[in-house]
């Protein structure tokens, strides 16, 4: 396997980027053999970050360089875990709590980001500023504009970046959208996303001061707030608007980003998009939706439609999957492996489809593959597919986040010049009418406008550009603010 090129080594220089990167230098990714050990960082050491270092310390010739935590009891817990697995041998993998101290040594060859989303960006950047190779948890940004530089970052400095999306791995989906775009399979008219997993309320906590074994500041990083709220702290920020996205762009990114993939591959963001949804029958102080049906139309006419519904009840049917409404009137369901439902059919039947291309291994190893490569194209899931498909969920949120308050009934659907639209969200409807037992008129929808796009400028156009675009860019606190284009 080849070694990273020259072409992709940098002069290191300064920069006036106002964040904290102390070194602020511009670095190339170091250069590796097929069979040279890849030292890794991993960044955020609850959930998922569990999951990366499993990942990746089942893989040969890896290993765990630091373990990066803001939380002091999280981080000394981790390192405790790790000595116990390394037994009689000595154990090499260093704590810290601020990345930008690990991002200095040169010896670190990549970075694997689980920390909460509305770091994942910035991290991305520097990262890739500093010449390190990024695996960075769905979504890879918390906003629009955040999302581009880091893709932007990613091509400027050559380094691998792989989305959290492990369904990229996966052989029999990649095979399944070959066929749909190579005429093997009728013309995909929709895309459809489910991600219907059942949660609870988070209650109320009042704001607070942060305990002692939490830097704050640190874990705040970019965003801004104004109180530490225990409601954040270590799960419940994907609740809040200022630090998470919401289960459409946590859980459902991967349902999303399966989606995108299967539009046609000249498409990048869609042309309009629009969301209804509501916080049903929780009554907390979480601000997402616990219910959503959201649309989005690109320029070609394909359409990808969403359902998140969360709230639990007798009889519950979780969903987490993807359904794909083809031209002729076909059905497919299923993940990996198929069925169809042909036209004038009423029943499902086996639909073979030929393996896709993906890189072998799985998501862990493909990641490794593309670093030990040097190629950022061998990713499972790269830089430019987390951007498109991030983007996605960021606009049908952002279409509830601008919506207005409308009686809970079937007049609420305001998608009537799509009858395919219309009767999706009505079956949502009757679920959460006769399932959940919202009455007719007893609550409140929040219903969104059809937003209008530009995929090129990547920016909102017609009624509610204004206040739209403004959702595109989170504000960020001083030291931790996403670079602009230039400064990357």
């Amino acid at each position: 396997m080849p070694a990273v090129t020259s072409r992709r080594r940098f002069l290191a220089a300064s920069a006036a980027t106002g964040s904290l990167l102390l070194t602020a230098a511009r670095a190339s990714a170091r250069a590796l053999g097929a069979n040279d050990r890849v030292r890794i960082a991993v960044i955020g050491l609850n959930g998922r970050g569990q999951s990366h270092l499993g990942g990746f310390m089942g893989l040969d010739n890896v290993e765990i360089a630091y373990v990066v935590d803001p939380d002091q009891q999280v981080l000394d817990r981790t390192l405790a875990g790790l000595a116990k697995k390394a037994g009689d041998a000595p154990l090499t993998t260093k704590g810290e709590k601020d990345i930008r101290k690990v991002l200095e040594d040169k010896n670190v060859d990549a970075i694997s980001i689980a920390a909460p989303n509305h770091w994942h960006s910035l991290m991305t950047i520097w990262g890739a500023q500093a010449g390190k190779h990024v695996y960075v948890e769905k979504p890879m940004s918390h906003d629009v504009v955040e999302g581009r530089i880091a893709l932007e970052a990613a091509k400027k400095y050559g380094v691998v970046v792989q989305h959290g999306t492990q369904r990229r791995s996966d052989a029999g989906i990649a095979g399944l959208h070959a066929a749909l775009k190579d005429g093997t399979l009728p013309r995909l008219k929709i895309a459809y996303g489910y991600c219907c997993k059942p949660r609870a309320s988070i209650g109320t906590k009042p704001d607070g001061d942060a305990p002692a074994n939490l830097d704050w500041d640190l874990w705040k990083g970019p965003a801004v707030l104004d109180h530490y709220n225990p409601n954040l702290v270590h799960y419940n920020w994907h609740w809040f608007w200022k630090t998470g996205n919401g289960d459409l762009n946590n859980q459902g990114t991967h349902q999303l980003d399966v989606a995108r993939w299967a539009i046609d591959d000249d498409q990048t963001h869609p042309v309009k998009a629009a969301a209804i949804g509501g916080r049903f029958a929780w009554d907390d102080q979480g601000e997402t939706p616990n219910t959503m049906f959201a649309m989005a139309e690109y320029p070609n006419g394909q359409m990808v439609l969403f359902n998140v519904r969360n709230v639990n009840y007798e009889g519950y049917q979780h969903q987490v999957t993807n359904e794909y409404y083809l031209e002729d009137g076909s059905v497919i369901v299923g993940e990996g492996r198929y069925k169809i439902r042909r036209p004038g059919s009423d029943s499902f039947e086996d639909l073979a489809v030929e393996p896709g291309r993906v890189t072998p291994g799985g998501n862990w190893q493909a990641f490794i593959t593309a670093v030990r490569e040097g190629d950022p194209t061998l990713a499972n899931g790269n830089a430019s597919d987390a951007h498109y498909g991030c983007v996605l969920g960021h606009l049908m949120n952002n279409s509830y986040r601008l919506g207005e308050n409308v009686p809970f009934n079937e007049k609420a659907c305001r998608f009537g010049d799509s009858p395919d639209v219309a009767e999706h969200f009505l079956k949502l409807h009757e679920i959460m009418r006769d399932g959940v037992g919202i009455p007719e008129n007893g609550s409140d929808y929040r219903v969104g406008p059809m937003l209008t796009f530009d995929p090129d400028a990547e920016r909102h156009t017609g009624d509610h550009a204004e206040a739209a675009n403004a959702l595109l860019k989170d504000p960020n606190n001083a030291g931790f603010e996403i670079p602009e284009l230039s400064q990357i």
